[in-house]
């Protein structure tokens, strides 16, 4: 009797995902169908010959775009640039990220506009914020920033031509400061007040209240922020379209610039799509690396 009772509930549930199986089917197979379809003519394009410019020398290629990549100073420069990109936008969106949710979660007046006008700019689309950072905010003769260094006496920065990468690690880390914002404050309001009370009860200062009671708890929210920022932060595009064009030279060329110039100037299709092999296999390092530390802090 007992075992017939204990097989009956396994009976139900291998019927009830026999019975969905044709619902969920189609969706999956969709789905793997729009990943693994482009994936594969990537692969095949890769080991081609296969230059616009060019069509009739084409044919089969093996390696010798995956050599003639590896060999090119300009695939290292721009995974460089798109390394020291992406360090550099997580560490102040991260950082500033964590002190404005402290600063939003206390009580003070007009904390509900501020908050609304913080979050603001990550609903700007991002060749609009690179066109309002180029024009109105560091063009070297009419834009705001200029005007304020020559009230200083430092005169005008052209900011596109001597500081190139720090420009667009400064638009693309205004673009996205506000989301950061918007994940660590969510966590930092399940903080225990409780908790912080008692702290403050036994002496504990604001700097060691956040150090070791606030900074912890957001140990969780900032890997998984860490991980999505960083997928995102790979394949910044539309920023540096706008403002550099990679340049000057390759100083703001990362990989997936350094991918559209290999094939809509080069028209190299072989090349360009060997680069985007390489690319994938750059983004799922990263992506293991964090996901192992998203597990870590998951763990404890």
């Amino acid at each position: 009797m007992a075992s017939t009772l204990a097989t009956a509930p396994r009976t139900s549930s291998s019927k009830r995902q026999t019975a969905t199986l044709p619902l969920v089917a189609p969706s999956v197979v969709v789905l793997l169908l729009w990943m693994i379809v482009p994936l594969l003519m990537t692969l095949w394009f890769s080991v081609q010959r296969f230059n616009l410019l060019n069509p009739e020398n084409s044919g089969f290629a093996g390696l010798s775009n995956y050599v003639s990549l590896l060999s090119s100073a300009a695939l290292w420069v721009s995974i460089f640039n798109t390394l020291v990109l992406v360090g550099a936008v997580l560490v102040i969106t991260i950082g500033l990220g964590t002190l404005l949710a402290v600063l939003f979660n206390e009580e003070f007046w007009g904390r509900s506009v501020a908050r609304l006008l913080a979050i603001a700019p990550f609903f700007v689309m991002p060749t609009v914020s690179a066109l309002i950072w180029k024009n109105m905010l560091m063009h070297p003769v009419n834009g705001l920033f200029a005007y304020i260094t020559r009230g200083l006496g430092l005169g005008a920065i052209d900011w596109f031509a001597d500081y190139p990468m720090l420009a667009i690690i400064l638009i693309v880390s205004w673009e996205w400061l506000p989301f950061a914002l918007l994940i660590l404050l969510t966590a930092i309001q399940s903080l225990d007040d409780e908790q912080v009370e008692a702290a403050r009860m036994d002496g504990a200062k604001s700097v060691a209240i956040f150090r070791y009671i606030t900074l912890p708890h957001l140990s969780r929210a900032i890997a998984v922020l860490a991980m999505i920022e960083t997928i995102f932060f790979l394949t910044i595009f539309a920023e540096i379209f706008v403002t550099t064009s990679g340049g000057p030279g390759l100083a703001t060329t990362n990989l997936a610039y350094f991918i559209y110039l290999r094939a809509l100037f080069e028209f190299d299709v072989g090349g360009a799509s060997a680069a985007g092999l390489i690319a994938v296999v750059l983004a799922n390092i990263v992506a293991i690396f964090l996901m192992r530390l998203v597990a870590r802090n998951l763990d404890v």
